[in-house]
């Protein structure tokens, strides 16, 4: 069992690792085309529209075929996403196909861990995805922002272009790229070795019109059940305001640090080495029953990020982003944990990821389309910055209260 886990984790990482660093390299390729700078956070919306367009199916996908099988699949589409990018496609359209493995990919990683292990080691287990995966989101960003860096450009690719037989790759992001193709073809081939598990809850039908209503069906029951209300609520809130703290970050670093592009982006790798340590506490500190305990840190963490308007010096940025990656994966973690046992034990792994899927990415496609509006409107980075701190806060707080009163009301009955 621990080999086959440690498996699906070598596959989860370098999966992710490519997702992220392919991020920044798409970046750096929308600056070569002159893109304004509003199409830096319309290209995550891009990404992560596939996961709310095909929520409906790919939890069905997932639950109907061995999960390693799926994530294999998925990786395959990643690649041509990839291979488009770097042959010429636009990076919005490109980095959107790479979405759609991404859509594909989600279900499978987690609902294989319920269906794997058993459930008391669901928080464990997570902390462990969570945490190799904010792993990949660190190394993504520093391998993405040491190869669209100034020595890329003056040494791989002079290189390159002084070659009898030029490939045609002439640029930081485009060598990138190739590098990036290589890590998602490393983890199709773990993909391979994943163990296989039995299939569950396989849909009975599967024309469209069943799978859209029993989606829906999937999607109110998870809303409805107490416990599966307040985890779901809390991981779409953080998903959307870690995709936009990411990119708030990369402005932010620029104006009140005078960091460069290639240094803004090793900066956000700080937030997930504090999500990473957050992420090994809360698997180590807290229990899956104790789980709804950990709300009030998702209060502190939107507090602590109005600090960074204060913030003028590298060498206290750093460790104020430790902070509030690390109070951020300490609230996530048992709330994921607690919303795959729910869903698994309510409508099956597959499906409960792909409602989960769903809510997290309308919040992201929200958050990012408001950052990009206040970009539009030229909003200064500080206000920007108070506006999402202030959110982050009040919505936990809701969060919070609500959940009390719901307890407070089955306590009476």
């Amino acid at each position: 069992m621990i080999r086959g886990f440690y498996t699906i984790l070598a596959a989860q990482f370098f999966s992710a690792l490519a997702d992220n660093a392919l991020l920044f390299a798409a970046i750096a390729l929308l600056k070569t085309f002159q893109a304004p700078d509003w199409q830096t956070p319309v290209l995550q919306q891009f990404f992560v529209f596939a996961y709310i367009v095909l929520a409906p199916f790919v939890g069905p996908f997932a639950d109907a075929l061995p999960k390693g099988q799926v994530m294999f699949i998925s990786n395959a589409v990643k690649i041509v996403g990839c291979a488009a990018m770097l042959l010429g496609l636009h990076p919005l359209l490109a980095y959107g196909f790479v979405g759609i493995g991404a859509a594909m990919y989600s279900p499978a990683k987690y609902g294989i861990l319920t269906e794997y292990l058993p459930p008391q080691k669901l928080v464990w287990a997570n902390g462990w995805m969570e945490g190799l995966t904010v792993a990949a989101i660190i190394l993504g960003a520093i391998v993405g922002g040491a190869l669209i860096g100034s020595k890329v450009e003056a040494g791989i690719v002079e290189h390159l272009v002084g070659l009898e037989f030029n490939p045609g790759i002439d640029t930081a992001p485009e060598v990138a790229i190739v590098i990036i193709l290589g890590m998602y073809v490393l983890a199709a081939i773990f993909n391979l070795f994943i163990p296989k598990v039995p299939i569950d809850h396989k849909l009975p039908r599967r024309n469209p019109w069943f799978l859209l209503r029993d989606f829906s069906h999937c999607f109110w029951l998870l809303w409805k059940d107490p416990l599966g209300q307040v985890s779901l609520a809390v991981t779409t809130l953080f998903w959307g305001a870690g995709a936009t703290l990411r990119l708030i970050v990369l402005t932010w670093a620029g104006i009140a640090l005078g960091f460069d592009l290639e240094h803004s982006t090793q900066l956000t790798a700080v937030v997930g080495i504090g999500i990473a340590i957050g992420s090994a506490v809360a698997a180590k500190a807290v229990p899956l029953h104790r789980a709804v305990r950990v709300l009030p840190v998702g209060i502190a963490m939107g507090v602590t990020v109005i600090a960074m308007v204060f913030v003028t010096d590298w060498r206290v940025a750093i460790p104020l982003l430790i902070l509030v990656g690390g109070m951020a994966g300490y609230f996530v973690v048992p709330m994921n944990a607690l919303l795959q046992h729910r869903g698994h034990l309510l409508m099956g792994a597959g499906h409960s990821i792909a409602v989960q899927n769903f809510n997290e990415n309308l919040s992201i496609l929200a958050m990012l389309g408001a950052y990009a509006l206040m970009i539009r409107a030229e909003l200064g980075v500080n206000a920007t910055v108070i506006v999402f701190g202030v959110f982050v806060a009040l919505t936990m707080a809701w969060l919070t209260k609500r959940h009390r009163h719901d307890q407070d009301a089955e306590h009476k009955l």
